[in-house]
Formats: structure tokens, C-alpha cells, sequence
């Protein structure tokens, strides 16, 4: 093989590549605050006592998780035109990566609120405490604890899955790769540096999340 690599050559899209990186961090906290919102609206219909919310939450959920992301992003920047609703690609992008998480969130957010037992509960309102004060101190901090891993590797598979919204255009990091390669032609070297910098990424968080589930919950309970 006499191919020649021209890494460096790359060096001149710093600045692409910076932004991308952003704007994909903006893409992944937006998203999982949306989606987090949702999927407590949805996590306590699916709960509640009206037998037709629950029955939504469930198609809702069910839908989103059983179907691909591309074709929920698809019927979002394509597929509402149709029907008069014309969104700009970056805003169909954070719309339908949210719709996806708000499914994903809301089964998270019920199993953290079913794992804390309900005498523990009862045990709360038998000493006095109002039901915001028994959700503060009893359950709030036990079902944060369970779900806190699910939650950092569901913003980790977020931010993966934002490479998906290149295909409307949104512009993310990917979608710098794909830029750089169509002024450069090294797309051997352009889609490399562009996984190596998600890779980065990843770990990154991983790390950071990991440092901060050691900090909130295994020191403290350790005081």
C-alpha cells in the first residue's frame, strides 16, 4: 500500500471541527433536558390513575423505542411539510432526538420512582412530612441513585446518535466531517479524526459522570 497520509492537512478546518464539537454538546444537553421533561410528564402519566393517559403513555413509549431514530427524524423534517409545519434542520434535529429520548427517559424516570419501596413512603407521611417533603428527602434521592447510570449512558448514546441529524443537515459534527472531506477528498482521514474526537468525547463524560456518581452518592454514603 502506497497510500500517503495527510493528517496535517486537516489542520486548517481547526476551527470546523471546534464548532462541530459544540455544536453536538448543544444538540446532546438540550436534548436530554427535553427529553428529561417529557419523560417525567410521560413516566407519570404512565403511572397516574386515568386509565386513558396511562394507555397514551404506553403507545407513546412503545412507538418511539420499537422504531428507528432516522425515520422518526425523517417524518419530522420531511414528513410535516406535508401537513404545513416547515422546521429548519437544526430544529427538527433537537425535535425528534427529544421525542426519542422523552420515550427512553420516561421508562428510566418510572423504574427510579418504582424502586424506592412504598413503606419507605409511608414511613415519610408517618412522621409528618408532606408529600413534597416525603418525595424531597425520601425518594428523590434513592431514585436518583438508581437511575443516575442509566441516565449518564443514555446522554452518552444521545450524543452518539446525534451523527444521525447530518442526513437533514444539521449542523453538527458530523456533518463537518462530511464538509471537510468534500474540500479535502481524505475521507480516510477526515471521518478518522472526526471518530477519534466522539471517542474523546465519550470517555470524556464517562469519566466525568462516573467522578460524579463517586462523589454525590458513594462518599456520601460512606459519611
Amino acid at each position: 500500500m502506497d497510500y500517503q497520509f495527510r493528517f496535517g492537512a486537516l489542520l486548517r478546518f481547526t476551527d470546523e471541527i471546534v464548532e462541530g464539537v459544540l455544536l453536538t454538546l448543544q444538540f446532546s444537553v438540550v436534548t436530554m433536558i427535553c427529553g428529561l421533561i417529557i419523560g417525567l410528564l410521560v413516566a407519570m402519566a404512565s403511572t397516574g390513575r386515568v386509565k386513558a393517559l396511562r394507555v397514551a403513555a404506553r403507545v407513546y413509549v412503545e412507538s418511539i423505542r420499537n422504531t428507528p431514530l432516522l425515520v422518526q427524524l425523517f417524518i419530522v423534517f420531511f414528513g410535516l411539510p406535508s401537513i404545513g409545519i416547515r422546521l429548519g434542520a437544526n430544529t427538527a434535529a433537537l425535535i425528534a432526538l427529544s421525542i426519542n429520548m422523552g420515550a427512553y427517559g420516561a421508562e428510566i424516570l418510572r423504574a427510579g420512582f418504582e424502586s424506592v419501596r412504598q413503606s419507605q413512603v409511608e414511613a415519610g407521611r408517618s412522621l409528618g412530612l408532606t408529600v413534597g417533603q416525603t418525595f424531597r428527602h425520601v425518594v428523590l434521592y434513592q431514585a436518583v441513585k438508581a437511575i443516575y447510570p442509566a441516565l449518564a449512558s443514555q446522554f452518552v448514546l444521545i450524543m452518539l446518535a446525534t451523527s444521525v441529524v447530518s442526513s437533514i443537515g444539521a449542523t453538527e459534527l458530523f456533518n463537518k466531517a462530511a464538509f471537510i472531506d468534500s474540500r479535502t477528498y481524505l475521507s480516510f482521514e477526515s471521518y478518522t479524526l472526526i471518530t477519534l474526537s466522539y471517542l474523546v468525547l465519550t470517555l470524556g463524560f464517562r469519566a466525568l459522570f462516573a467522578a460524579i456518581y463517586r462523589l454525590a452518592f458513594v462518599r456520601r454514603a460512606h459519611r
